[in-house]
């Protein structure tokens, strides 16, 4: 029987350490309706704009939005865009963000209209991180490492990441037992070794190779985790998907999962802190890449740096494969992602419960609700034919099997309504009754079906 992906029931919250170049991303949009009569440049009348965190604040960003609890260490200038900038990053950790005199926050500006990035303005100065606040830097580390889960170090060349804050952090993450990804930058890889998992890009992949676009990607990757020694080597490929490398010279290619491209700004962050996700869960490095692709995916249908969360991969995963909304071992956090402020319909289905006109009516009826999730609750003695049936139906959002599982469900997310079919058998019926009305699921409403 296919099942969700069991790289998903190992999900849980984890404790993340970003560390990198910070900086505010603002957008501003508008209109452009004319061209200008100083020059022949579009002349854009200003609606909109915002900011966010960019570099590694949008990684911090999206593992929090996957359930990670983030320490943020990097720096930031003493100016409006730093205070801008740990203003957006509530919920984090951001005593590891030091301010350096003389510093100033980097800020991209990019003037969008009609969804089109017309230009970027870069306001930044690149300089090495002093050696007074490198101290700083190691002391709040060698606290913090070792509550750490995994680390991701993200690179975007700024001077935060010096060749000796870099070794210091890679040796203490090594003792520590602390797993280290890096997104890299530049052409030197050797700063980076030791890491457990490299990512660069195509691009910055046949860079810091130093060989030819007609060199093959194979030897491209023999040299890169020759020079880092690193366990893992992962290229992300644009539209051509992710290729993953391993010390022992095995290769796999995994297509992108996209349905349309926007933006591809930020979906490298995106798929950072996805690996990240899977290093923390002790995932596979397949899994982790398959889940990274999916997220990238739905991170370039989107305008701008945005956060994918763990319910949207899930709903894509159930796009791949219907299958996956079998919950057949304990995936009580995951469901409670997925269902996370959404409304749910549970259908109480008694063992031995066949697919009739009744029950397929009685689904199409309650699918049918505006905002709400139609989750199925069938035991697996009820034979693989039902399941694999209710697994097809495109009405079933999700289907339990353990009754474990289920009363798990109900201590920590109330369904709106619990449905039952009425059947002859009055004593299973009121077994059934009784078993959700005496717990957390008497908020719901209780509604009997006729099973004709």
């Amino acid at each position: 029987m296919v099942t969700l992906p069991r790289s998903f029931s190992s999900i849980q919250p984890f404790k993340a350490l970003v560390i990198g170049d910070f900086m505010l991303d603002t957008y501003t949009t508008g209109k452009v309706r004319r061209i200008s009569p100083e020059a022949p440049v579009p002349v854009m009348e200003v609606l909109h704009q915002e900011s966010r965190p960019g570099g590694a604040g949008n990684v911090v960003l999206n593992l929090a939005t996957l359930g990670g609890s983030v320490f943020a260490v990097g720096r930031m200038g003493e100016d409006a865009a730093g205070k801008e900038l740990k203003h957006h990053l509530k919920g984090v950790d951001t005593l590891g963000l030091i301010i350096e005199p003389n510093y100033k926050t980097p800020v991209k500006n990019r003037l969008i209209s009609d969804s089109q990035q017309l230009l970027r303005v870069d306001m930044e100065t690149i300089s090495p991180l002093s050696s007074a606040s490198e101290e700083q830097v190691i002391e709040f580390l060698e606290k913090t490492v070792p509550l750490a889960q995994v680390i991701a170090v993200s690179d975007y060349g700024k001077g935060f990441l010096t060749a000796s804050l870099l070794q210091f952090l890679l040796a203490l993450a090594k003792r520590q037992k602390v797993p280290v990804i890096i997104d890299p930058k530049g052409i030197d890889f050797s700063k980076y070794r030791g890491a457990n998992l490299i990512k660069p890009n195509l691009s910055e992949a046949y860079a810091a190779a130093k060989l030819p676009q007609s060199a093959s990607l194979d030897e491209v990757a023999k040299v890169l985790l020759t020079v880092t020694e690193a366990d893992l080597l992962l290229i992300t490929r644009s539209e051509a998907g992710i290729s993953c490398f391993e010390k022992n010279g095995v290769r796999r290619d995994f297509p992108v999962r996209s349905k349309e491209v926007k933006d591809v700004t930020g979906a490298g962050d995106t798929v950072l802190a996805t690996l990240c996700l899977s290093m923390a869960s002790d995932l596979d490095i397949a899994t982790a890449a398959q889940l990274a692709n999916i997220a990238a995916g739905i991170s370039i249908e989107r305008l701008g740096c945005v956060q994918v969360t763990l319910p949207e991969i899930a709903r894509r995963l159930l796009e791949l494969d219907a299958g996956t909304k079998i919950y057949d071992e304990n995936h009580t956090y995951v469901l409670a992602q997925v269902l996370k402020d959404r409304r749910y319909t549970l259908l109480v289905l008694h063992p031995g419960q066949k697919m009739s006109n009744a029950l397929f009516k009685t689904l199409r009826t309650l699918s049918r609700k505006e905002n709400s999730e139609l989750v199925v609750y069938v035991q697996a003695s009820s034979g693989d034919e039902l399941i694999d049936l209710l697994s097809s139906l495109s009405e079933v959002d999700f289907i339990i099997l353990q009754r474990e599982n289920l009363e798990h469900l109900l201590k920590i997310m109330h369904p709106e309504e619990v449905c039952f079919l009425e059947h002859d058998e009055k004593e299973l019926l009121g077994s059934l009754l009784s078993r959700f009305t005496d717990n957390a699921a008497t908020e719901a409403k209780i509604s009997l079906i006729k099973n004709d």
